[in-house]
């Protein structure tokens, strides 16, 4: 089998035992013949790593559409591991957990950080507490907010720990405050190659701001949305539907998504800044959007997942830490969110959702 050029570093561990590069595809051939669904997922992958073509596909999670294939060049991906190598200073001989689906980029991306800077990965399969299956302590690891709060009292098994695919709740947030864990949310895509900025979440570093890694320059459209400059992870300049308020080239805040805003009666507001003026105050999962009106055009809603069908409480106290025209005007019950495999709600099927049942 003809190989690539890709470099394997030569303390590679997978599961605390050394591979060659011929050692490892002989490895992953039999994960695609015996392993489990994630094992296959990570031996199909490995061999497509170390095949002769410059470029992996990728399927997106579908959090913000419908799930596409993103081609990426295997040059960006050792870029991106190097900058997140260097941005968290985890050099070879790092301990790190791989808990996250091998199908999707966050997971390809913990392979590739372990094969170019030399990690002792640990495998496990991406269940919503792995964390807790197994003693190991770990530099490293990555997980979705749904995995960190089934592994919460196990935290201390982790030094630095890297949270993204879906927001993280007040809930989650305080009970991080409590953990020695350095924990940080992620902000990136499929197309940036997973993460291009990440803030701290808890501890003296704590910041309300994201920060860039190397060689990543951010700057703002028309709209205010985010437009990334990274030649090192991206062939041409991303520009994103998010809304940010920036601080300066290489920090900002994120401030919600330009899909969702809603203009109620010529007033232009971000759901996601209502959801955070609410979260502490409602207990369920719940989103702000909006339905259409005759005389605002648009009106604000509340939807809320209610998987026990319990009776949902007078929310009009709860609305007045709303300006008055931020304050749902309905409030819709969900017995269970579609949510993607990486635990993102999806907005978009829950309001079709609605529609055809108002129909």
């Amino acid at each position: 089998m003809k190989t690539s050029s890709q470099p394997l570093h030569p303390v590679f561990k997978f599961n605390g035992l050394h591979y060659n590069k011929m050692e490892l595809l002989d490895f992953a051939k039999s994960l695609v013949k015996e392993g489990a669904p994630h094992e296959i997922d990570i031996g199909k992958f490995i061999q497509k790593w170390f095949d002769d073509t410059e470029t992996i596909t990728v399927t997106t999670s579908g959090s913000t559409g419908i799930p596409k294939s993103i081609t990426i060049r295997k040059e960006f991906m050792v870029n991106s591991a190097n900058a997140t190598g260097m941005f968290f200073k985890l050099g070879s001989g790092t301990s790190a957990l791989l808990c996250l689906p091998p199908k999707y980029i966050a997971g390809k991306m913990m392979l590739v950080r372990a094969m170019i800077l030399g990690w002792d990965l640990h495998v496990v399969a991406p269940e919503k507490d792995a964390l807790t299956q197994y003693d190991n302590k770990y530099d490293f690891a990555a997980m979705v907010p749904y995995q960190v709060h089934h592994s919460i009292h196990a935290l201390e098994k982790v030094g630095k720990l890297i949270i993204g695919g879906g927001d993280i709740s007040n809930e989650l947030n305080e009970k991080l405050q409590k953990v020695f864990t350095e924990a940080f949310a992620t902000y990136g895509m499929t197309e940036t190659v997973t993460h291009i900025a990440v803030k701290r979440i808890n501890g003296l570093a704590k910041s309300e701001e994201f920060t860039a890694l190397p060689n990543v320059k951010l700057s703002q459209d028309e709209r205010g949305c985010l437009e990334i400059d990274a030649p090192n992870i991206s062939g041409s300049r991303v520009i994103t539907n998010d809304i940010v308020k920036l601080t300066s080239e290489t920090t900002f805040k994120w401030l919600g998504r330009y899909d969702n805003i809603i203009n109620s009666g010529g007033i232009k507001m971000n759901p996601e800044q209502i959801e955070e003026k609410l979260a502490p105050h409602i207990d369920l999962p719940f989103i702000i959007s909006s339905e259409k009106d005759n005389e605002l055009g648009e009106r604000i809603i509340i939807i809320v997942e209610n998987k026990d069908k319990i009776e949902l409480p007078n929310y009009a106290e709860v609305f007045l830490n709303l300006e008055s025209y931020e304050r749902p005007k309905r409030i819709y019950s969900f017995s269970k969110f579609p949510y993607t495999e990486t635990e993102k709600i999806k907005r978009k099927e829950i309001l079709k959702s609605i529609s055809k049942y108002k129909k």
